[in-house]
Formats: structure tokens, C-alpha cells, sequence
């Protein structure tokens, strides 16, 4: 995209803001939400914005931490929530709208966080990219009235990682991650386990280096999805992943020689579903 195309979505982003007057945000330290609480910060002031992170299960711990750090880093409000999604039967059972009841029984929370606080809106880091997926928390978001500045401004993930760049954000080029229920076939309870099991083989595959990785968790296969220019380099470390994934409880450990793609789960939906409009 061409520089004055972009300047275009973001002062449409930040004229956004400027009407919202103050908001919640929902910050995960991912890309998005850590572009949209820099942004709002710089708009709106550090009084109107409060940044909030959910302290949940299916987020791996270190995941956390960044978001705090993050926040010390960008100087905003910040306020981390305890979420308990496996307490949500319609979430733990793990159906294809899962993440629907996620973002409800969230953002339920939020919306009344906000209110507490007088802020005027919950904000979430929906992109115009998003729609184009299988995400049915965007419908949760629709209902609870959350607002999605950067895709209502038109900016796709690619302008976000150009914006971030911009503004020196550490996370331009992070790589994208998502809930750790995505690792599992639909219709497979989730468990505090098996959440577990999952993030600990993440992490060490991270600690050798691959930093796009996904372990689907098909138990008791691991079925590991890493980039494309990562595989070749992966079967020379097959016997220290093997090993250490036993150690996990997994028996078998497969690669996934088609690599890393966003919502690998969701190929087994029929097309009418993948549309639904919760990928990774």
C-alpha cells in the first residue's frame, strides 16, 4: 500500500478514536491490540484509555508477562482480569463456535468494567482482515456493541505491521499467535492438562528457534506445524523434539509437511462455516 494510502486509514483511525472520547481496550500484547493502545494512548491521552488483559488459561504465562511489559513501555493504564473460560461448558466442550463464547463471557466483563470506569466504549483489535476468517467472536463483539477501530478504519494486518514499524513498536513483526484451545480438533474437550501439555511443547520449540510454530494437539500425536523455510531444519532436531515431547506425554510426533498455516483446525469445517467470520 502506497504511503498516503495508509496515512488515509490512520487518520481515519485516529478520527475514530477522537469520537470515542475514551475506551477499554482489550490488549493481548499481540500486534494488533498493542498498535490500538499505542494509538489511543497518543490520541486520547493516557486519563481515557485503560488497557486490559485477561489472565486465562488458554494463554501461555509468558504471554502475560509481555503484555505487561508492554504496557510499562507504552505508559498506559493497565489491568489484568481473571477469566475462566473452561468454567463455560458451550467453551470447554470446544464446538466450531468456541471462541464465540469466549469473546461473550469477556467482553460481558469488560462492558462492565467500563462502564464502572466511565469510560465511553470496549474496544477490540479486530482488523479488516479478520471478517475473511473463521472467527465467531466477531459476532460476540457485534452483540455486546465492542467496537473495532482498526477495521472500521480499513486497516489489514499488513498496514498495522507498517504502522508498527513506524512507531518503533516492538511488535511489528512478532508472529501472530492465538489461544491455545485453536491447538485442538473440534469437539475434543479442553482441559487445564492438556492447555498444559500444549504450551510446553510450544515453548521448547520456540527455545530452539521456531518462532512460528503450532503443536496441534491430536492426542497422543503431536502433529507439529512450523514455517515452510523452517521444515528442512526442523528433521535435523527431530530426535530432541521427539525426546522432550515424550516427556510431555505424547507417543507420536508428526510434522505437518504443508507448515505453519492460520486456522489449520478449521479445515475440517464445511465452507458455510469456515465463513462464520477464530483462526491460528
Amino acid at each position: 500500500m502506497s504511503a498516503p494510502d495508509l496515512e488515509s486509514k490512520r487518520k481515519r483511525l485516529d478520527a475514530i478514536l477522537k469520537d470515542l472520547g475514551s475506551a477499554l481496550v482489550a490488549f493481548s500484547g499481540g500486534v494488533d491490540s498493542t498498535f490500538l493502545v499505542a494509538e489511543a494512548r497518543h490520541i486520547l491521552g493516557r486519563d481515557k484509555v485503560l488497557a486490559v488483559t485477561a489472565d486465562s488459561e488458554t494463554y501461555a504465562p509468558e504471554e502475560l508477562q509481555r503484555a505487561r511489559d508492554l504496557a510499562v513501555r507504552l505508559d498506559v493504564k493497565h489491568l489484568v482480569v481473571q477469566t475462566r473460560e473452561l468454567d463455560v461448558p458451550n467453551f470447554r466442550h470446544n464446538p466450531p463456535d468456541r471462541c464465540y463464547w469466549c469473546k461473550r463471557e469477556l467482553f460481558t466483563h469488560l462492558a462492565r468494567l467500563a462502564k464502572e470506569r466511565g469510560l465511553a466504549a470496549v474496544c477490540d483489535g479486530a482488523n479488516a482482515d479478520d471478517p475473511k476468517e473463521h472467527r465467531p467472536g466477531l459476532r460476540a463483539a457485534a452483540e455486546l456493541g465492542v467496537r473495532s477501530p482498526l477495521k472500521e478504519a480499513g486497516l489489514t494486518k499488513d498496514d498495522i505491521r507498517a504502522l508498527s514499524r513506524a512507531m518503533n513498536l516492538p511488535t511489528w513483526n512478532r508472529p501472530a499467535m492465538a489461544c491455545l484451545a485453536s491447538r485442538f480438533p473440534y469437539g475434543r474437550e479442553i482441559t487445564p492438562e492438556a492447555l498444559e501439555r500444549v504450551a510446553a511443547a510450544e515453548r521448547f520449540l520456540r527455545e530452539l528457534g521456531y518462532e512460528t510454530c503450532r503443536v496441534r494437539d491430536h492426542f497422543p500425536v503431536a502433529r507439529i506445524e512450523v514455517a515452510a523455510d523452517a521444515l528442512a531444519r526442523l528433521l535435523g532436531d527431530r530426535e530432541r523434539i521427539t525426546r522432550e515431547l515424550k516427556t510431555l506425554g505424547y507417543t507420536y510426533t508428526a510434522l505437518d509437511l504443508e507448515g505453519y498455516r492460520p486456522g489449520a483446525m478449521d479445515e475440517t469445517l464445511p465452507n458455510a462455516e469456515r465463513g462464520m467470520g477464530n483462526a491460528e
